[in-house]
């Protein structure tokens, strides 16, 4: 059985979306691991699959490269809410999610604003193992008396993340902690790793090591788990453009009702087939 897919990128996070409203699609982890592989393709960073929803325009099933199910993914909300609104006409459709539902507006010529509600900041919402405040969780990586990695911010996003405030970027280092970090056992669900450098008080270069999928060209719920976790310790103010390896990310964590806003780029690659 063969089923067709679109392939599609947020700021270079790339996605194979598979229209699922009508017949379900329901890969095993084998499955989805050989989908996502590079070699011999056709790769991704996660699979996504369009189901219906009572509650919503759509229901987005995310599985990352390991084979994993995942609660949401901030890019692919992007990209699944630009081909919708396209089928449907609308300029704002509604995505639920495992990590609940969200709401996507057209921000302009292939560019989408995603409302990715209030920021889980309690220890128990993201989740941690134990109970500590977490603008400067109990972490660090290295030497216990010189850590080269320390007291990072905790933040979920419907996922678990935590945020490191570094320069350091280069990619065996990304690679090294993050991959340590990830399975920490302070995190009982696993965790996506950012590092930010805070280039001014509306600029963050940020790089993730997600969960499940390794060092990505971007991840959106990271995007805004920098943004909330650098303002929450005075780096930045409560909105920042975030520089990923695949282009920028404007993100807003609005004063008054407390969501986090993040905008940007939605592109098509093309078109194929799986064989499941």
């Amino acid at each position: 059985m063969t089923r067709p897919y679109v392939r599609m990128n947020g700021a270079g996070n790339d996605f194979i979306v598979v229209n699922a409203l009508e017949t379900p699609f329901a890969p095993t982890a084998d499955q989805v691991r050989a989908i996502a592989a590079r070699d011999p393709g056709p790769g991704c960073d996660q699979l996504i699959a369009i189901e219906p929803s009572d509650r919503a325009d759509a229901f987005m099933r995310v599985w990352n490269a390991d084979g994993g199910q995942v609660e949401t993914c901030g890019n692919a909300l992007r990209c699944l809410g630009w081909l919708l609104m396209e089928s449907t006409g609308k300029d704002s459709v509604v995505i639920d999610t495992l990590g609940g539902p969200t709401t996507a507006t057209r921000a302009g010529t292939h560019r989408v604003r995603v409302d990715m509600g209030r920021p889980g900041l309690d220890w128990t919402e993201v989740p941690l193992a134990e109970e500590m405040d977490t603008r400067g969780v109990e972490l660090q990586v290295g030497p216990i008396d010189a850590p080269v990695l320390h007291t990072p911010g905790a933040v979920s996003m419907g996922n678990p993340h935590v945020v490191f405030f570094t320069d350091r970027q280069d990619d065996a280092f990304v690679r090294g902690s993050g991959s340590l970090v990830e399975h920490h056992p302070l995190f009982p669900q696993g965790v996506n790793v950012g590092f930010a450098n805070v280039l001014a008080p509306d600029r963050i270069r940020l790089r993730v090591w997600e969960r499940g999928a390794g060092l990505t060209r971007a991840c959106g719920t990271g995007a805004c788990a920098a943004l909330v976790a650098t303002a929450r310790r005075g780096l930045t103010g409560r909105r920042a453009v975030v520089e990923t390896d695949g282009g920028e990310l404007e993100i807003d964590w609005d004063e008054a009702g407390g969501h986090v806003f993040k905008t940007g780029p939605v592109e098509i690659e093309g078109t194929g087939s799986l064989a499941i």
